[in-house]
C-alpha cells in the first residue's frame, strides 16, 4: 500500500497499511526486529542486580572528535520522530548529519542544539508542532524525513573532552513510498552584520524543485535598543535584485507583532528566547514554520533577513550583530554543495 496524503499527521491514525515501525536506541542499536534489551550488566552498571533487559545500556559515550554513526539503515521508509537529550555542552560543540540514499554529502547538517531550535548552546523550552523541547532538555524532532533506499545519521563531538550521557532515540516506518516525495534538508549558517552589509544569509545555492518548510534564528545582539526591525527576502525561481516575497519586518516574520514585548511558543512560530545576564550580550531565539503555508520553488531559492534597529531622529540604523540560522527545506536531490561549516571556536556562543 502507497504512503498517500491521508497517512501524514492525525488523519493517518486509522489508515492501515503495509509499514513495520522500528526504533534505533543505545539498547538496540540498529533497529532489527526483537534486538532491543539485549545488553548484559557488569558489576558496576546500574542494572547489575537485575540482570538483562534492565536498562542496562540507556546511552552512549561521544568520544572526543570521533564522528558516531547513530543510524545505518536500508530500505525505504519515512522517520517520524527523532529524540535526544544529553549535556548543554554538546549544543554547539556536536555537529549532526543526515545522508538520504547513499549520497557522500550530508542534506542536514548543522549544530545540535540549533537543529533542535535551541540557539548559543542553552537550553529553553520549546513547544511547536514540528519541533519540542522539553524539560530538561528533550529535543524532538516530528519532521517527515522519507528515503527510498537507506539513510544514515551521525554525530560529530568536536569538543576537548568526551561527552557522557548521549541518550537517543530515532523512530521510522518501513515501507513503500511515492515516487515524487522531497527528501529534507536542513543547513545552518553564521554571519556577523556589519553596517556596510547589514544582511544575514539564511540560505543560497538551492537548485532544484522544493519547498522551504522552516527558519530557526538565534540572534546576538552587540547594541542596545530594538535590532529586529530588518526584513526576511526569499529570491525565487531566477529572482535578482528584487524577491517575490518581502516581509515587513523580523517580528512579524516570526509571526509577531509591535517589537514583541513577551516571549511565546507556538505550533508554527515562536519566540521562546530572550536573554540578558549581567554584561553579557542579549540574546534571541526565534523559529517560524512552514507548515501550513510552504514557500515553493521549481528552480532556485534564497533566503536573506536584514539586520536594522533605530538612529534617534526615526531613521533606520543597520546592527553589527551575529545572526545564526537553520533554514529547514524539502527538494528532488540532487542537492548543491552546502558551504563549509565553521570551525567549532568559531561557532561557540558569545
Amino acid at each position: 500500500m502507497l504512503l498517500n496524503n491521508r497517512q501524514f499527521g492525525l488523519g493517518a491514525l486509522p489508515v492501515l497499511g503495509d509499514f513495520e515501525t522500528r526504533s534505533i536506541s543505545a539498547e538496540n542499536p540498529d533497529g532489527s526486529r526483537a534486538g532491543g534489551a539485549k545488553a548484559i550488566p557488569d558489576a558496576n552498571n546500574p542494572a547489575s542486580q537485575l540482570g538483562k533487559g534492565w536498562k542496562v545500556r540507556p546511552c552512549i559515550t561521544l568520544d572526543q572528535g570521533s564522528t558516531t554513526t547513530l543510524a545505518d539503515v536500508s530500505g525505504q521508509g519515512l522517520i517520524q520522530h527523532i529524540w535526544i537529550t544529553v549535556h548543554p555542552n554538546a549544543y554547539r560543540d556536536c555537529v549532526l548529519r543526515m545522508y538520504w540514499d547513499g549520497e557522500e554529502s550530508p542534506s542536514v547538517e548543522t549544530p545540535l542544539g540549533d537543529f533542535f531550535a535551541n540557539g548559543h548552546g542553552l537550553r529553553y523550552n520549546v513547544n511547536s508542532l514540528a519541533v519540542a523541547v522539553n524539560p530538561s532538555g528533550g529535543f524532538n524532532s516530528y519532521w517527515p524525513m522519507p528515503f527510498y533506499k537507506s539513510f544514515r545519521i551521525t554525530i560529530e563531538n568536536q569538543r576537548h573532552e568526551s561527552i557522557d550521557g548521549f541518550f537517543y532515540q530515532i523512530t521510522y516506518a518501513l515501507g513503500q513510498l511515492p515516487p515524487e516525495l522531497g527528501l529534507f534538508h536542513a543547513q545552518w549558517r553564521m554571519s556577523m552584520t556589519t553596517r556596510q552589509y547589514p544582511e544575514h544569509i539564511i540560505l543560497d545555492g538551492v537548485k532544484g524543485n522544493g519547498q522551504y518548510v522552516g527558519t530557526f534564528i538565534a540572534w546576538a545582539q552587540f547594541s542596545d535598543g530594538w535590532w529586529g526591525e530588518g526584513e526576511i527576502k526569499f529570491y525565487i525561481d531566477g529572482d535578482t535584485d528584487y524577491p517575490t516575497i518581502c516581509g515587513t519586518g523580523t517580528e512579524d516574520y516570526f509571526c509577531g507583532a509591535w517589537g514583541f514585548g513577551d516571549t511565546f511558543s507556538g505550533l508554527y512560530s515562536g519566540y521562546p528566547l530572550w536573554q540578558r545576564e549581567g554584561e553579557r550580550v542579549p540574546k534571541h531565539g526565534l523559529y517560524r514554520w512552514h507548515i501550513m503555508d510552504p514557500i515553493r520553488f521549481r528552480q532556485d531559492l534564497k533566503v536573506t533577513l536584514q539586520a536594522l534597529g533605530w538612529w534617534p531622529g526615526g531613521k533606520f540604523q543597520p546592527l553589527t550583530d551575529e545572526i545564526t540560522s537553520v533554514a529547514y527545506w524539502y527538494q528532488h536531490e540532487p542537492h548543491a554543495p552546502f558551504p563549509l561549516l565553521p570551525a567549532r571556536n568559531d561557532r561557540l556562543p558569545r
